[in-house]
Order: C-alpha cells, then structure tokens, then sequence
C-alpha cells in the first residue's frame, strides 16, 4: 500500500470508525460507517446505513472542458489520497424544467454513484446501471434513490451523469476532426455513458458486482439512449441485458443531416456561423450562452444515427437486420403517458369543439373515423380524450410504437419481457389541478426509487415489491420473477403484456395493442401524431 494511502487511513481512523471492502461473504460495516472501496484510480470512501453502502460523486471520465468540449470522454485522472464519496457532484450543465428543479452551469460533472447490498453473500450482485430521464437535457444520477433495488433486490446500482444539451448532443460536422474523424459528432452524452459502462467493467467486482452480468437501464431519454446502445457497435459487450422504460427502440433516431442542420443554425445564433473558425467559436463560448440560445431554439437532443462506428443505424434498423447487441430485454410504457404532456400543455380545461378541432386539423380527412374511434363522450373531459388519442399512436412514447418494438425484438430472436405500468394513483411527475393525470409518463418510477415522485401506500408498496423484484431478477438471471407475484412469460404476441396495477388481480396478462387500437391506426396508413394544444 502507498504510504500517502497509509497516512490516510491513520488520520480517518482518529476520526470516524470505517471498514475496507472485503472478501465475498463479509458484512462491511455497521449503520453510520465509512466504507473504503480500491478502484482504479485511487480509493473510495462510501458510508454504510439503512442495509446499503453508499459511493457518490466518483469520475468515470475526465472534465470535459476547455478542449475536451466536445470530445469523446478522456480517461479521469488518479488521485493519491482517499476520496470522498459520501457527497454528490454536481449535476451536468442544464437550465431547471419541468420535473426537474436542478440548475448547473457546470461541465466538470462525469460522476456516478454506486449503491450495494450492505452485505455481501458468496455470489457476485448483478449489476444495474441506470441512465437518467429528463429529454437528454435535464436530471442527473445522484437524484434517484437506488436503496430498494440493491436492498430488497441483491443488486449492486450504478447511477450515470452524461452530457446533456448542445453539451452532449451537439452534431457539428466541424468538430469531426483529428482523432475524432471517424466518430459522428453529436453523440457525446451517449459515448459518456458507454464510458460510464467501461468503468463498471474495470472497477465493479470491488464494490460486489459481477462484472459480466450488466444490466442498462433507463426511462425516457434515459431508455433511448439505451436502445442507441443496444444498436451500437462501440457497446458491444459492455452489457448483458436491458430494461427500456418508456421510450420506443422502434422509434427514429436523429439523422446526421438534421443534426448537422440544426448544429449549424445553431452555431449561427450564438455568434459562431464562420466554418473555418466555427469549432474554436463554440468551445470559447459562456455555457450559459448555450443553455440560454438551446432552449430559446427549442431544439430536440439525442441520439445520432449514420455513417460512423458509434450508432451507424438506427435502432430499429439494426435489430430489424440483426445488427445489434443480442441481449435479452425488458421493455414498457405506462397506461397514460401523454397525459403529462396534454396537461402541460392545457393546464386549463378545453372543450369538446377544441379536441374536434386538433383532431381535424391533425387528421383531414381521416379525422372522422378518428373521431368515432375516440368520441370524445367516452372521456371524462375533453384533454383526457386528446391524450388517449396521443398515447396510443404517433410518437416515441405511444403504446402502438412500444408494441412495434416488442414484435422487433421477437422477431430478431432475442427474448423479450413487455410490460405496461397501470396504477392511475400512482404518484404524478406534474400535478396539474383539476386534472386526472392517471398512470401518466414517469410514474412507475417511484415503484423502483422510493420517493422519486411521492410516497406511496400500502398497496402501492406491495405493486414496488413486485416490481423490483420483476425488474432485479431479470437483471440476475435474464427471467422477470416476484415472489407472491404473478408469472411473467416471455412476448411471443400481442397478449403477453403484463399489466402492473395494484390490488387484487392488478398484476395480469393484457392485450395492450388490441386496447390502444393499433390495427386501426395501422389501417389508416401514415398519419402524424396528433396535435396536443
């Protein structure tokens, strides 16, 4: 051991009681402890309380600023002494948004956390690495509380900051250079969480994991983002098994000509239209600036598809040609999902003649056999209407494209688990007054990180039991299973959905494209998404 280690530890101990990382089958250390894990970079020191072990704000990559701007991530540099992880770093650079009160300007922020077991058995914890929601351009890992899933579930977790905005999604062709020539520009947030996935191979076995049995996992921009990784070369053997939540790996990615088109536009609204001198512009820029110009914009972020190593097709392509990381995957929505968009976007009541409206004015046409598939009387309220129209068909989210992906997969060879999440009191990401928000986009997240948006009761607790059992056993042995639960099987068609609802019976076997109408939204041809305000 390096003296300057030594030292360390002699000085903690005057201090606060710890224990190292030991052998496979030795507790760690009482409630209120330091824990010490040796990575590759140097060591770490977590606290143990609650059945769990604790590691915040460890790097897995460089600071990506000055030059690295706009760089695939760097190797993060050693350090000497004991680093403190009992505290969070900070957030990657992003302006607050809805559901998401953090605020950073900071680019120094490629920090994941890692929760264990408290204890350690004679078997090496599957491992759950989970990429944040937020539109790829809000959240951050240390926000999500993974203590059930390594508790009740055996399971080691490891939350991810990645690059978000024009920060980690800008799609420039001038960055394209040097030793970045062969890498489509715009894929930073993505490369950073594949480096993310690196560490966990090279350091997880000290914290309990086994290295070979990763599982990603993600919601929203978090979950495509993982189907970018399912599809991208760059991540071959970095994971074992997936879970998607809420976000469709059948859905389009951006292609490289709009994200090109859009980087350019952009670079001209902050100042920096020159080519020659565009790339240097940009990297001098406040990030503020580009947070500021981003959202003024409304620009759209994320995955880049075409012509480079990282993600040559899109998701959908690759698996349809077999041309994907083969791993078995556990994929879903929720019931409602549009809801919270619907409300957002009308957080005032609308009436009956205005949902007829965006419906026409969607659908031309086409719009009465809509209408008489969607009366707007078989509503409780017109939004609600609007938003069942939403959920189904025509967008990443809908139930119809989710339904797409499960046939995608089956069809591919590889098994598939789908879900679709169905408590409508679950706990809200928005509450909008006077509006049912239902099992609405982002509510199952508090089933697997207590009071993420809520607590939950008693028959709420017993539907989180079931599913972090469903969702770390997968993660174990590739096999959703819940004890006093009921069986998942594997999707062979469109029956084999699993409803998770609370109750008696709320966990069942459902049609889910026969309820969202998917024959006759394939029957209408190529329609657009309908219009929400």
């Amino acid at each position: 051991m390096r003296r300057p280690l030594l030292v360390a530890l002699s000085l903690m101990s005057a201090v606060a009681p710890f224990a190292v990382a030991g052998p496979a089958g030795a507790d760690t250390a009482p409630d209120g402890t330091s824990v010490l894990v040796r990575t590759d970079k140097g060591t770490v020191r977590g606290e143990a309380g609650a059945g769990r072990r604790l590691f915040q704000g460890i790097p897995f990559a460089a600071a990506p600023v000055g030059n690295l701007r706009w760089r695939p991530p760097q190797p993060a540099p050693a350090w000497p002494d004991v680093r403190d992880a009992t505290f969070p770093r900070s957030a990657c650079a992003q302006l607050p948004g809805v559901g998401s009160p953090t605020s950073s300007l900071d680019e120094d922020c490629l920090y994941l956390n890692v929760t264990t077991p408290a204890r350690r058995d004679l078997r090496k914890a599957p491992v759950m690495v989970w990429l944040h929601g937020g539109s790829n351009t809000s959240g951050s890992g240390a926000v999500y509380n993974a203590s059930k899933l390594a508790v009740n579930g055996g399971a080691v977790v490891v939350t991810v900051n990645y690059r978000l905005g024009a920060l980690g999604w800008l799609g420039h062709p001038g960055l394209e250079s040097g030793p970045d020539r062969d890498l489509q520009a715009g894929n930073y947030g993505l490369l950073d969480q594949q480096a993310a996935l690196r560490w966990v191979r090279r350091n997880i076995q000290a914290f309990g994991g086994d290295a070979d049995n990763v599982t990603l996992f993600g919601e929203s921009a978090g979950a495509n983002d993982a189907c970018a990784s399912i599809a991208s070369p760059t991540a071959a053997g970095l994971f074992h098994k997936a879970i998607v939540q809420s976000y469709s790996c059948a859905a389009p990615t951006r292609t490289t000509a709009k994200a090109e088109a859009d980087a350019q536009a952009f670079a001209a609204a902050v100042g920096c239209a020159d080519e020659a001198t565009a790339v240097e512009c940009l990297r001098a820029l406040p990030v503020k600036t580009l947070l500021d110009v981003a959202k003024a914009r409304g620009l759209q972020w994320g995955p880049v598809s075409g012509g480079d190593k990282v993600l040559p097709l899109t998701p959908a392509t690759a698996i349809a040609r077999g041309r994907f990381n083969r791993v078995p995957v556990l994929h879903g929505s929720t019931l409602d999902e549009m809801r919270l968009y619907v409300s957002l976007l009308n957080p005032l009541p609308i009436t009956a003649e205005r949902y007829e409206g965006l419906v026409r004015s969607t659908y031309g046409d086409k719009a009465d056999q809509v209408l008489a598939r969607y009366p707007v009387g078989n509503y409780p309220e017109p939004r609600i209407a609007l938003a069942a129209v939403a959920t189904d068909h025509g967008n990443v989210i809908s139930t119809c494209e989710h339904v797409k992906a499960f046939d995608l997969f089956r069809d591919a060879g590889v098994p598939v688990y789908a879900y679709q999440f169905a408590d409508r009191t679950a706990p809200p990401l928005v509450n909008v007054p006077g509006f049912d928000e239902g099992a609405e986009h982002a509510t199952e997240l508090s089933f697997l990180f207590p009071n993420m948006l809520g607590a939950l009761n008693d028959e709420q607790q017993r539907l989180s039991d079931a599913m972090v059992g469903y969702w770390t056993s997968f993660a174990r042995r590739g096999r959703p299973a819940a004890q006093d639960a009921p069986a998942w099987a594997a999707y062979r068609s469109n029956g084999d959905v699993l409803s998770l609802g609370i109750g008696a019976g709320g966990i069942h076997t459902t049609d889910t494209a026969q309820q969202s109408n998917c024959a006759f939204w394939k029957g209408l041809g190529p329609v657009p998404p309908v219009a929400l305000s």
